[in-house]
Parts: C-alpha cells; structure tokens; sequence
C-alpha cells in the first residue's frame, strides 16, 4: 500500500471514523482541524490508496451465526495450497490461510448451531489431501475487530433491512439518499431504519485500516492452554496492541488468538511474551504466509 506511514491528521481522522464511521464531513472536519473540503480529500485519498475502508459490520448473529471455531489442518498426499483452496471453497468457511507451524493450513468456519458447526468440520476432513483437523471451537469471544464479541442485537432486520445491511457492509458512508435508491424507500425511511439498526446493535459502521498502514503488515497466530495461576492472561493478551483477535474456546486449548506487526521477528517476539505470562503454556504458533480467504480482510 505504498508504505507511507499516516500523518497525524490521516491519523486523526481514522480514530474518529473507527468510533463512527457515518460521522458527517462538517463534523469530522471540525474534529481534526480541516475544513470539510480538505477532510474529505484526505478520506478518498486513503481509500483510494487501499489504506483505508469504512465498512458496516453486521452482528453475526443477524445471520444465525451462533457457533464458529478455528481448525488447524494436516496435509497428506498433496499441496497446502491446494488443500486451502478446496477448504476456502465451502460456504461455511470464513477465513483460510497457508502458515508456517505445527499445521499448514489453518482456516475458521461457522454454523448456525453446533449440530451446524459439526457438519461444517465434517465436511472439511472429507476434503482430499485433508489428513487431520484438530478443532477449536469458540466459547466467547474476547477481541474482534468486527462485532462478535459484542452483545447479541436487540434490532430484527426484516427484508428491507437486510438489503440495507448489505449495502452498507461494502460501502458504511452511503448517504440515506443513495441507500433509498437501491431500496426504493425514502431517505426518511432508510434514515429510521439504519438508526434503529445502529441503535439496536445490529450495525456498527467503522474504519479499518489496513495493517501494513499501521506497520502491522506480518500475520501470526496462536493457541494456548490455562493452568493455575494464569486469571488475568487472557485479559492481558486481550490488551496488546498486536492482538487482533482473541477467544476462549473448547478443545485442546484454551485461548487461540491472531496477532499483527511489522515483522515475523515481531511477531515471534508476542509469541515469547506470550510464554512468559504465569500459568501458560503455549501450545502453537503459526505466521501466516499467504491469505487464501479472510472474511474480514485484514
């Protein structure tokens, strides 16, 4: 994305678009010190750079996603790459990815229950060249860029809201006039029905910078177990910088996370910290070498 690190005003402007991302132009603007022209400028230029999205993220469980889990896959008889491909392909699968560490191919699925969950795996051991899947299944979500972690919604999308809700998930920053158009509403309309939607936890319309951006731009992974003495880890893990993403689950571990820096050196230096914390025992490590299909697109 062309390395150049942000200025403090990029820098101001995408902390206040990760709180709200629909913050009007005039409002922003006033915020950071530019005038509206100029915030605007500085906006189309990180996002045309690839910097920079505003997005809607919609709640999973407006979807009837209740259950995910990370699998770490064994490979025989064939390519990891190969094997990720066919893994990426199942609908159920969210994120898959190549990585260097215990498992070659390591990728995330859901289901709309357990029993959904279940037949989810099934399906990706009876992928060819698939020689074992060890299976993590996510109790609570503890850290998530997106919205998993937070509270169920309060809001129930009808139809209409689900179309809106999809628009929004590619572009957060379509205006009610543009959002009336696609639905056939008036922008009154859509205005009552996104707040309710923002309003009722079933939206969130956020930033998401690009991590080599933020000099994030090497990917790892991790799974660790929890024995005594370890009650603040997982809350301490949550808190670094570097953790993107953080869950209690059942299995053989306790905790799987993701983490982002500038440099496998760094990311093998969370790692260590990670092995230092009392009462942990860290099970896996991984650094992901090519993304084969992230849902989130970090």
């Amino acid at each position: 994305m062309g390395g150049m690190e942000l200025d403090e005003t990029d820098s101001a402007i995408v902390r206040e678009l990760s709180a709200d991302g629909r913050l009007p132009f005039e409002t922003l603007a006033g915020r950071v010190g530019l005038s509206r022209a100029a915030t605007r400028l500085r906006v189309r230029r990180m996002q045309e750079a690839g910097r920079l999205r505003v997005v809607g993220i919609v709640h999973p469980a407006v979807r009837g996603i209740t259950a995910r889990a990370q699998l770490a896959v064994a490979v025989r008889g064939t390519t990891a790459a190969d094997v990720a491909a066919k893994v990426a392909e199942l609908p159920e699968c969210h994120r898959a990815e190549l990585a260097a560490g215990r498992a070659p191919v390591v990728a995330e699925v859901a289901g709309g229950d357990l029993d959904r969950l279940t037949a989810a795996v099934d399906r990706v051991r009876r992928v060819e060249g698939v020689a074992d899947v060890d299976t993590a299944v996510y109790t609570r979500v503890l850290k998530d860029p997106y919205l998993a972690s937070a509270p169920p919604p309060e809001a129930s999308p009808d139809q209409v809201d689900l179309r809106l809700l999809g628009l929004l998930e590619r572009d957060g920053r379509l205006s009610f006039a543009e959002l009336a158009g696609y639905v056939g509403l008036s922008p009154g309309a859509v205005r009552s029905r996104v707040m309710r939607l923002l309003d009722g936890r079933a939206l969130r319309v956020t930033a998401l910078l690009d991590p080599a951006t933020a000099g994030q731009g090497c990917h790892g992974g991790f799974a660790l177990t929890l024995g005594p003495g370890a009650e603040g880890a997982a809350a301490t893990v949550a808190s670094w910088e570097e953790t993107r993403f953080l869950t209690r689950c059942l299995g053989r571990s306790d905790l799987v996370g993701a983490v982002a820096a500038e440099s496998p050196e760094a990311v093998h230096e969370v790692h260590e910290r990670l092995r230092m914390l009392p009462g942990v025992e860290l099970r896996d490590t991984w650094l992901r070498l090519d993304r084969v299909k992230d849902g989130d697109g970090a």
